[in-house]
């Protein structure tokens, strides 16, 4: 019966200086003041382990440098091991769905490594409990052959509709789309003006079709659905059409405020809460957070900045802790249905995160994560 002992508790109303009981996976009590006995942590917080729904940091690892790619399992045990370090518990991985002529991974190297990971995690390799969620491209001819190699996988948890045609959306400055992928590819001028045309001729022919169909196989199925990078009120009534429960990245403080009005959470990166802007010139997660308009955190392509992103929300005017915690842990759980975690509470599993802070506005450092009681980091 492992006993987490002289503890600040980040509860999901409060912080309790006490400790925390567990047996068999779960949390079977917590209590105010010293248990004497267990691990002492010292004093140090212990949160809920963090739910990630959107990370595309595992495409680093198999896809190191253009050209490359690395041993699958070994990818795949970096990928965890910095996922958990980092204080996440579950992850959702994203695969990418018909972008099958971008030169990243295609649909069929996504469901290969789809199997992979399942069998990583089957063998008991791998420490957080990994689900999927499908990144579906709307805009690509690709996207609903790539989807049918999906039929029967397990553990899809999120399926997002994306679109990512030069001129709308994330890249609603041709500009910033234009620095964005010259620098990431090395087009000439020529050659990235062919390619933009090619992109948006390619998406006035497949997008609306694949969004309509992709989102009624999805709903057949069960599964949660995210808009992506949503800019308009067209855009957000295109989600609510699609019965979408969640705001992926909205550009625009409009589109983040008709989203909540329709009863999404939205959803922001990490990155750009740490950084204090987006990357793409579009609207702040700090804005958002200001405005009451922010519900998740996701890490994106930094694991770590979900943890230090909602350390430094907890600091910001008009939140406390536990609400900013809330936003990696108790708050994506909820939106993809997964009850059974997400706070510290009796009943629910252990999945625990021991994080010491040196004073405000230092960079945490996690001590230890279990999850489900199991020391995994």
């Amino acid at each position: 019966m492992p006993v987490f002992d002289n503890a600040k508790i980040v509860l999901a109303d409060k912080v309790l200086k006490g400790h925390v009981v567990t047996e068999g996976g779960l949390i079977t009590a917590i209590g105010e003041g010293r248990a004497g006995t267990g691990e002492d942590l010292d004093g140090d917080l212990l949160i809920p382990g963090l739910v990630e729904l959107h990370t595309d940091h595992l495409q680093t690892h198999i896809a190191p440098r253009p050209g490359v790619r690395w041993n699958t399992e070994a990818a795949i045990q970096a990928h965890d091991a910095q996922i958990a370090v980092s204080g996440i518990t579950t992850v959702l991985d994203a695969l990418p769905v018909g972008l099958d002529e971008d030169g990243g991974l295609t649909s069929k190297e996504s469901r290969a490594l789809a199997d992979a990971i399942t069998e990583a995690q089957d063998s008991g390799r791998l420490r957080a409990e990994h689900r999927f969620h499908l990144r579906c491209e709307v805009s690509n001819k690709n996207s609903e052959p790539g989807f049918d190699l999906f039929e029967d996988l397990e553990n899809i948890a999120l399926v997002s509709l994306m679109d990512h045609t030069p001129g709308q959306r994330q890249f609603r400055s041709l500009e910033a789309y234009r620095r964005y992928f010259q620098r990431k590819s090395g087009m000439s001028d020529a050659v990235f003006e062919d390619f933009q045309a090619e992109r948006r001729a390619s998406a006035a022919r497949w997008s609306d079709g694949n969004r309509k169909a992709l989102a009624a196989r999805a709903n057949a199925r069960g599964l949660v659905l995210a808009s992506h990078d949503d800019a308009t009120a067209a855009h957000v009534a295109e989600a609510v059409r699609d019965g979408v429960r969640i705001a992926e990245f909205p550009t625009t403080p409009e589109a983040a405020q008709a989203s909540r009005a329709a009863g999404m959470q939205v959803l922001m990166g990490g990155p750009n809460l740490v950084r204090g802007g987006s990357h793409s010139g579009n609207v702040s997660a700090g804005e958002l957070a200001d405005r009451n308009m922010l519900d998740i955190v996701s890490s994106d392509y930094v694991p770590f900045s979900m943890l230090q992103g909602a350390f430094m929300l907890g600091e910001r005017g008009g939140w406390s802790l536990p609400a900013a915690i809330a936003t990696v842990s108790a708050n994506p759980a909820g939106a993809i249905g997964m009850t059974d975690r997400g706070t510290i509470a009796t009943g629910l599993r252990a999945d625990l995160v021991r994080v010491n802070r040196a004073a405000p506005g230092a960079v945490p450092v996690v001590r230890s994560v279990w999850r489900g009681g199991v020391r995994i980091a």
